[in-house]
């Protein structure tokens, strides 16, 4: 009997924080990678030869997600080296430093909707334009990652964050009900306070014991826990589960 090909899942934003976590995760149960990165070419270099022990393919494959033509070159390098692409994690997001919304510049909301948003769209198209039935691909699924944030709003601190999260869980119910008829099942995750690097680059870090205080659970959550929700909903046992958002938040 030919063996099964392993499902071939594509991961922005992987080189650390909940992206790694959910590669390291995916990885153990059975999936090829390909690892997207923008800057961190080292970490997500080093990640993908720890994955490589487990005996799974992987690449690594630079690409700002905001710039179309470096997404479909992403892409058209995923098909060349490892071939039929099964799942997307639409993970690569960026904060900018808090503020309110009338100290923020237009330069600043249009990195920040450019890389959450319009990145999500971009990757998203080039999946479906694969993985789709439609236009004779094997189906597959998708998952959005937004944001606690994105119900929340984030005053005081980054309402843009906010504002590009929201949007992405519209997209993810508007594309989710789109494409499930041609095979692709379309969910997204809304991790609230977690343990990541996210937080400085936001200038976050000094109110972290502030936010946790308030945490009905009491502590900060945990990349591999979101890294668990993003690999149920891709997996089959998620097969009825279609346009959900899935509040991983400790209570908040």
């Amino acid at each position: 009997m030919q063996a099964l090909t392993p499902p071939l899942t594509l991961i922005t934003g992987a080189s650390r924080g909940i992206g790694a976590a959910t590669a390291r995760l995916l990885a153990a149960r059975g999936h090829d990678l390909a690892l997207n990165y923008r800057r961190e070419a080292a970490a997500a270099q080093a990640l993908a030869e720890e994955l490589r022990q487990l005996g799974r393919r992987v690449i690594c494959v630079p690409a700002d997600v905001g710039d179309e033509a470096e997404v479909q070159q992403m892409f058209e390098r995923i098909d060349a080296e490892l071939g039929c692409l099964t799942g997307l994690v639409n993970n690569a997001g960026i904060v900018a430093p808090a503020v309110r919304v009338d100290e923020m510049s237009v330069a600043r909301i249009e990195a920040v909707f450019r890389v959450n948003v319009l990145g999500s769209f971009l990757c998203a198209k080039q999946a479906i334009l694969r993985m789709s039935r439609r236009h004779g691909g094997p189906g597959g699924a998708i998952v959005n990652v937004s944001s606690r944030a994105a119900q929340l709003g984030s005053p005081g601190i980054y309402v843009d964050y906010s504002a590009s999260k929201g949007a992405i869980d519209s997209f993810t119910i508007g594309l989710a009900r789109e494409v499930i008829g041609e095979g692709i099942r379309v969910n997204g995750v809304r991790p609230g306070i977690i343990d990541t690097e996210i937080h400085a680059s936001g200038g976050m870090a000094d109110r972290i014991p502030e936010a946790v205080a308030g945490l009905p659970i009491q502590r900060l959550g945990r990349a591999d826990e979101i890294a668990e929700a993003i690999a149920w909903l891709l997996s089959d046992a998620a097969s009825y589960t279609v346009g959900a958002m899935l509040d991983i938040g400790g209570g908040r």
